[in-house]
Protein backbone atom coordinates (compact mmCIF):
# COMPACT_ATOMS: atom_id res chain seq x y z
CA UNK A 1 0.00 0.00 0.00
CA UNK A 2 1.34 3.43 -0.95
CA UNK A 3 1.93 5.97 1.80
CA UNK A 4 -0.63 8.73 2.21
CA UNK A 5 0.38 12.11 0.77
CA UNK A 6 2.08 14.82 2.80
CA UNK A 7 -0.67 17.30 3.67
CA UNK A 8 1.15 19.50 6.20
CA UNK A 9 4.72 20.35 7.05
CA UNK A 10 6.52 22.13 9.85
CA UNK A 11 9.24 24.53 8.74
CA UNK A 12 11.96 25.85 11.04
CA UNK A 13 14.01 28.67 9.56
CA UNK A 14 14.47 27.72 5.92
CA UNK A 15 14.20 23.94 6.34
CA UNK A 16 11.31 21.46 6.58
CA UNK A 17 11.60 19.84 10.01
CA UNK A 18 8.51 17.58 10.06
CA UNK A 19 6.12 16.22 7.47
CA UNK A 20 2.59 15.10 8.28
CA UNK A 21 0.83 12.63 6.02
CA UNK A 22 -2.90 12.10 5.89
CA UNK A 23 -5.99 11.34 3.89
CA UNK A 24 -9.14 13.30 3.14
CA UNK A 25 -12.38 12.78 1.27
CA UNK A 26 -15.42 14.85 0.30
CA UNK A 27 -18.60 13.15 -0.97
CA UNK A 28 -22.23 14.00 -1.61
CA UNK A 29 -25.16 12.19 0.00
CA UNK A 30 -25.25 9.62 -2.82
CA UNK A 31 -21.62 8.77 -2.21
CA UNK A 32 -20.38 10.54 -5.33
CA UNK A 33 -16.77 11.61 -4.90
CA UNK A 34 -16.10 15.35 -4.92
CA UNK A 35 -12.42 15.20 -3.94
CA UNK A 36 -10.01 12.92 -2.11
CA UNK A 37 -6.39 12.27 -1.31
CA UNK A 38 -4.73 9.23 0.18
CA UNK A 39 -6.31 5.96 1.30
CA UNK A 40 -9.89 6.81 2.24
CA UNK A 41 -10.95 3.17 2.52
CA UNK A 42 -8.78 2.47 5.57
CA UNK A 43 -10.88 2.23 8.75
CA UNK A 44 -10.14 4.93 11.33
CA UNK A 45 -11.50 5.70 14.77
CA UNK A 46 -13.48 8.96 14.38
CA UNK A 47 -13.29 9.73 18.09
CA UNK A 48 -15.13 12.94 19.07
CA UNK A 49 -15.64 14.07 15.48
CA UNK A 50 -18.91 12.08 15.25
CA UNK A 51 -20.62 13.20 18.46
CA UNK A 52 -23.50 14.57 16.37
CA UNK A 53 -24.04 11.09 14.90
CA UNK A 54 -23.98 9.51 18.35
CA UNK A 55 -26.49 12.08 19.57
CA UNK A 56 -29.07 10.83 17.07
CA UNK A 57 -29.99 8.18 19.66
CA UNK A 58 -31.66 11.06 21.53
CA UNK A 59 -34.20 11.26 18.70
CA UNK A 60 -34.52 7.51 18.14
CA UNK A 61 -35.78 7.11 21.68
CA UNK A 62 -37.77 10.36 21.96
CA UNK A 63 -35.56 11.83 24.68
CA UNK A 64 -35.70 15.24 22.99
CA UNK A 65 -39.50 15.19 23.25
CA UNK A 66 -39.60 13.82 26.78
CA UNK A 67 -37.16 16.35 28.20
CA UNK A 68 -37.76 19.22 25.76
CA UNK A 69 -34.05 19.55 25.14
CA UNK A 70 -33.05 23.13 24.48
CA UNK A 71 -30.93 24.07 21.49
CA UNK A 72 -28.02 24.69 23.87
CA UNK A 73 -28.32 21.16 25.22
CA UNK A 74 -28.32 19.63 21.77
CA UNK A 75 -25.21 21.67 20.93
CA UNK A 76 -23.52 20.31 24.05
CA UNK A 77 -24.46 16.76 23.06
CA UNK A 78 -22.24 17.37 19.99
CA UNK A 79 -19.49 19.14 21.92
CA UNK A 80 -15.93 18.76 23.10
CA UNK A 81 -16.22 21.83 25.30
CA UNK A 82 -13.39 23.67 27.03
CA UNK A 83 -14.79 23.76 30.55
CA UNK A 84 -15.55 27.48 30.54
CA UNK A 85 -18.27 28.94 32.75
CA UNK A 86 -20.88 28.91 29.97
CA UNK A 87 -20.20 25.22 29.38
CA UNK A 88 -20.41 24.25 33.05
CA UNK A 89 -23.61 26.21 33.65
CA UNK A 90 -25.37 24.70 30.66
CA UNK A 91 -24.31 21.13 31.39
CA UNK A 92 -25.41 21.53 35.01
CA UNK A 93 -28.79 22.82 33.86
CA UNK A 94 -29.03 19.97 31.33
CA UNK A 95 -28.61 17.42 34.13
CA UNK A 96 -30.77 19.19 36.68
CA UNK A 97 -33.73 19.32 34.32
CA UNK A 98 -33.61 15.52 34.18
CA UNK A 99 -33.28 15.16 37.96
CA UNK A 100 -29.60 14.23 37.65
CA UNK A 101 -26.25 15.68 38.71
CA UNK A 102 -22.55 15.45 37.90
CA UNK A 103 -22.33 12.32 40.04
CA UNK A 104 -24.36 10.48 37.39
CA UNK A 105 -21.78 11.18 34.68
CA UNK A 106 -19.40 8.31 33.93
CA UNK A 107 -16.98 10.21 31.72
CA UNK A 108 -14.41 10.92 34.42
CA UNK A 109 -12.91 14.29 35.38
CA UNK A 110 -10.08 16.33 33.90
CA UNK A 111 -8.90 19.91 34.12
CA UNK A 112 -10.63 22.38 31.79
CA UNK A 113 -9.15 22.67 28.31
CA UNK A 114 -9.34 26.46 28.50
CA UNK A 115 -6.31 28.01 30.18
CA UNK A 116 -8.21 30.75 32.04
CA UNK A 117 -10.71 28.21 33.33
CA UNK A 118 -7.84 26.02 34.59
CA UNK A 119 -6.21 28.96 36.35
CA UNK A 120 -9.51 29.96 37.98
CA UNK A 121 -10.07 26.42 39.26
CA UNK A 122 -6.56 26.27 40.73
CA UNK A 123 -6.92 29.73 42.27
CA UNK A 124 -10.11 28.59 43.98
CA UNK A 125 -8.31 25.52 45.33
CA UNK A 126 -10.82 23.23 43.65
CA UNK A 127 -10.46 19.91 41.85
CA UNK A 128 -12.15 19.35 38.48
CA UNK A 129 -15.38 17.38 38.38
CA UNK A 130 -17.01 15.39 35.59
CA UNK A 131 -18.68 18.63 34.51
CA UNK A 132 -15.27 19.86 33.35
CA UNK A 133 -14.79 16.83 31.12
CA UNK A 134 -15.05 17.98 27.52
CA UNK A 135 -17.53 15.14 26.87
CA UNK A 136 -19.94 15.94 29.73
CA UNK A 137 -22.55 17.33 27.33
CA UNK A 138 -22.46 14.19 25.19
CA UNK A 139 -22.77 12.05 28.30
CA UNK A 140 -25.72 14.13 29.52
CA UNK A 141 -27.41 13.36 26.23
CA UNK A 142 -26.73 9.66 26.67
CA UNK A 143 -28.20 9.78 30.16
CA UNK A 144 -31.33 11.29 28.65
CA UNK A 145 -31.53 8.32 26.29
CA UNK A 146 -31.40 5.90 29.23
CA UNK A 147 -34.15 7.75 31.08
CA UNK A 148 -36.32 7.98 27.97
CA UNK A 149 -35.90 4.22 27.47
CA UNK A 150 -36.96 3.65 31.07
CA UNK A 151 -33.78 1.77 31.97
CA UNK A 152 -31.21 2.09 34.73
CA UNK A 153 -28.57 4.55 33.48
CA UNK A 154 -25.85 3.03 35.67
CA UNK A 155 -23.08 1.65 33.48
CA UNK A 156 -24.40 3.49 30.40
CA UNK A 157 -20.84 3.75 29.02
CA UNK A 158 -20.43 -0.03 28.72
CA UNK A 159 -20.48 -1.56 25.25
CA UNK A 160 -23.32 -3.95 26.11
CA UNK A 161 -25.52 -1.36 27.83
CA UNK A 162 -28.70 -0.58 25.91
CA UNK A 163 -27.66 3.08 25.59
CA UNK A 164 -24.47 2.18 23.74
CA UNK A 165 -26.35 -0.33 21.60
CA UNK A 166 -28.70 2.52 20.66
CA UNK A 167 -25.78 4.84 19.89
CA UNK A 168 -24.10 2.17 17.77
CA UNK A 169 -27.33 1.54 15.83
CA UNK A 170 -27.78 5.26 15.20
CA UNK A 171 -24.27 5.62 13.78
CA UNK A 172 -24.67 2.51 11.63
CA UNK A 173 -27.91 3.90 10.24
CA UNK A 174 -26.22 7.13 9.21
CA UNK A 175 -23.07 5.72 7.61
CA UNK A 176 -24.92 2.82 6.00
CA UNK A 177 -22.69 0.02 7.23
CA UNK A 178 -22.11 -2.10 10.30
CA UNK A 179 -19.66 -1.32 13.09
CA UNK A 180 -17.87 -4.55 13.88
CA UNK A 181 -16.34 -5.99 17.04
CA UNK A 182 -12.98 -6.53 15.34
CA UNK A 183 -12.57 -2.73 14.97
CA UNK A 184 -13.64 -1.44 18.37
CA UNK A 185 -11.87 0.40 21.18
CA UNK A 186 -12.61 2.52 24.22
CA UNK A 187 -12.64 6.30 23.84
CA UNK A 188 -11.08 8.74 26.29
CA UNK A 189 -14.44 9.32 27.98
CA UNK A 190 -15.01 5.54 28.41
CA UNK A 191 -17.65 4.90 25.73
CA UNK A 192 -16.93 2.56 22.80
CA UNK A 193 -15.38 3.94 19.64
CA UNK A 194 -15.74 2.06 16.36
CA UNK A 195 -13.50 2.26 13.30
CA UNK A 196 -14.94 2.58 9.79
CA UNK A 197 -13.52 3.80 6.47
CA UNK A 198 -12.85 7.52 6.24
CA UNK A 199 -15.21 7.64 3.28
CA UNK A 200 -18.05 6.25 5.44
CA UNK A 201 -17.73 9.08 7.95
CA UNK A 202 -17.81 11.63 5.12
CA UNK A 203 -20.92 9.98 3.67
CA UNK A 204 -22.60 10.07 7.07
CA UNK A 205 -22.06 13.82 7.34
CA UNK A 206 -23.38 14.39 3.82
CA UNK A 207 -26.50 12.41 4.69
CA UNK A 208 -26.96 14.34 7.91
CA UNK A 209 -26.61 17.61 6.00
CA UNK A 210 -29.31 16.65 3.50
CA UNK A 211 -31.47 14.02 5.21
CA UNK A 212 -31.02 11.89 2.12
CA UNK A 213 -30.97 8.16 2.89
CA UNK A 214 -31.93 8.71 6.54
CA UNK A 215 -34.97 7.64 8.49
CA UNK A 216 -37.48 10.35 9.34
CA UNK A 217 -36.26 10.42 12.96
CA UNK A 218 -32.63 10.71 11.88
CA UNK A 219 -33.38 13.37 9.29
CA UNK A 220 -35.20 15.47 11.88
CA UNK A 221 -32.54 14.84 14.49
CA UNK A 222 -29.68 15.68 12.16
CA UNK A 223 -31.21 19.03 11.25
CA UNK A 224 -31.86 19.84 14.90
CA UNK A 225 -28.33 18.90 15.97
CA UNK A 226 -26.58 20.73 13.12
CA UNK A 227 -28.76 23.79 13.68
CA UNK A 228 -28.00 23.73 17.41
CA UNK A 229 -24.24 23.32 16.93
CA UNK A 230 -23.99 26.06 14.32
CA UNK A 231 -26.20 28.39 16.35
CA UNK A 232 -24.13 27.87 19.52
CA UNK A 233 -20.59 27.22 18.22
CA UNK A 234 -18.98 28.38 21.45
CA UNK A 235 -20.71 25.53 23.29
CA UNK A 236 -19.31 22.99 20.81
CA UNK A 237 -15.69 23.86 21.62
CA UNK A 238 -14.67 27.16 23.18
CA UNK A 239 -12.66 30.35 23.02
CA UNK A 240 -10.17 30.40 20.15
CA UNK A 241 -10.82 26.86 18.93
CA UNK A 242 -11.01 26.10 15.21
CA UNK A 243 -14.44 24.43 15.46
CA UNK A 244 -15.97 27.45 17.18
CA UNK A 245 -14.28 30.11 15.05
CA UNK A 246 -15.06 28.40 11.74
CA UNK A 247 -18.72 27.72 12.54
CA UNK A 248 -19.15 31.30 13.78
CA UNK A 249 -17.68 32.63 10.54
CA UNK A 250 -19.78 30.42 8.25
CA UNK A 251 -23.03 31.31 10.06
CA UNK A 252 -24.82 27.99 9.67
CA UNK A 253 -23.33 26.93 6.31
CA UNK A 254 -20.78 24.62 7.90
CA UNK A 255 -20.80 21.90 10.54
CA UNK A 256 -17.23 21.26 11.72
CA UNK A 257 -16.05 18.93 14.48
CA UNK A 258 -12.64 17.64 15.39
CA UNK A 259 -11.72 14.43 17.16
CA UNK A 260 -8.61 13.19 18.96
CA UNK A 261 -5.61 11.86 17.04
CA UNK A 262 -5.96 14.21 14.11
CA UNK A 263 -9.51 13.53 12.90
CA UNK A 264 -11.65 16.30 11.37
CA UNK A 265 -15.18 15.79 10.03
CA UNK A 266 -18.07 17.94 8.96
CA UNK A 267 -20.53 19.06 6.33
CA UNK A 268 -20.68 21.93 3.85
CA UNK A 269 -24.40 22.17 4.39
CA UNK A 270 -25.46 24.36 1.48
CA UNK A 271 -23.66 22.05 -0.96
CA UNK A 272 -24.87 18.86 0.71
CA UNK A 273 -21.30 17.57 0.99
CA UNK A 274 -19.70 15.70 3.86
CA UNK A 275 -15.98 15.52 4.52
CA UNK A 276 -13.61 13.52 6.69
CA UNK A 277 -9.88 13.88 7.25
CA UNK A 278 -7.25 12.02 9.27
CA UNK A 279 -3.71 13.15 9.99
CA UNK A 280 -1.76 9.89 10.11
CA UNK A 281 0.45 10.76 13.06
CA UNK A 282 -2.40 12.24 15.11
CA UNK A 283 -0.95 15.76 15.27
CA UNK A 284 -3.93 18.00 16.01
CA UNK A 285 -2.35 21.28 14.88
CA UNK A 286 -1.43 19.65 11.58
CA UNK A 287 -4.98 18.35 11.19
CA UNK A 288 -6.24 21.92 11.75
CA UNK A 289 -4.00 23.16 8.95
CA UNK A 290 -5.27 20.37 6.70
CA UNK A 291 -8.98 20.91 7.30
CA UNK A 292 -8.62 24.67 6.97
CA UNK A 293 -6.94 24.19 3.59
CA UNK A 294 -9.69 21.79 2.53
CA UNK A 295 -12.38 24.31 3.44
CA UNK A 296 -10.53 27.15 1.74
CA UNK A 297 -10.52 25.19 -1.50
CA UNK A 298 -13.98 23.59 -1.43
CA UNK A 299 -16.34 25.56 0.86
CA UNK A 300 -16.35 28.79 -1.19
CA UNK A 301 -15.54 31.05 1.78
CA UNK A 302 -16.09 34.79 1.63
CA UNK A 303 -13.37 37.23 2.67
CA UNK A 304 -14.16 37.05 6.39
CA UNK A 305 -14.33 33.27 6.32
CA UNK A 306 -11.05 33.07 4.41
CA UNK A 307 -9.41 35.21 7.06
CA UNK A 308 -10.43 32.76 9.79
CA UNK A 309 -9.29 29.72 7.83
CA UNK A 310 -5.97 31.26 6.82
CA UNK A 311 -4.89 31.64 10.45
CA UNK A 312 -4.95 27.83 10.70
CA UNK A 313 -3.55 27.03 7.23
CA UNK A 314 -0.28 28.74 8.23
CA UNK A 315 0.35 28.62 11.98
CA UNK A 316 3.43 30.47 13.31
CA UNK A 317 5.94 28.61 15.47
CA UNK A 318 7.43 30.71 18.27
CA UNK A 319 10.22 29.99 20.71
CA UNK A 320 10.13 30.64 24.45
CA UNK A 321 11.08 34.31 23.88
CA UNK A 322 8.13 34.80 21.57
CA UNK A 323 10.28 34.99 18.43
CA UNK A 324 8.76 33.56 15.28
CA UNK A 325 11.10 30.73 14.23
CA UNK A 326 9.00 28.86 11.70
CA UNK A 327 5.52 27.74 10.79
CA UNK A 328 3.21 24.77 10.41
CA UNK A 329 1.49 24.91 7.04
CA UNK A 330 -0.84 22.89 4.87
CA UNK A 331 0.46 21.57 1.55
CA UNK A 332 -0.92 19.41 -1.21
CA UNK A 333 -4.47 20.78 -1.42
Amino acid sequence: MDANPILAEAVRGNWVENRHRGAFVIVDADGNLIASGGDVSRPVFPRSAIKSMQALAIFDHHAAEKFHHRSEELALACASHHGEEEHLNNVSHFLERMGLSASDLECGAHMPTNGKARAALRAAGQEPSALHNNCSGKHSGMLSVALAMGIDPKGYVDREHDVQKAVRAAVEGVIGEGLTEDRCGTDGCSIPTWAAPLSAWALGFARMATGKGLSEAHGHGARALFDAATTHPHLVAGTGHLDTLVMEAFEGRLMQKGGAEGVQCGAIRDKGWGYALKCDDGNMAASHAMVAALLLKYAQPDAAQRSVLEQFVRQPTKNVRGMRVGELRAVGF
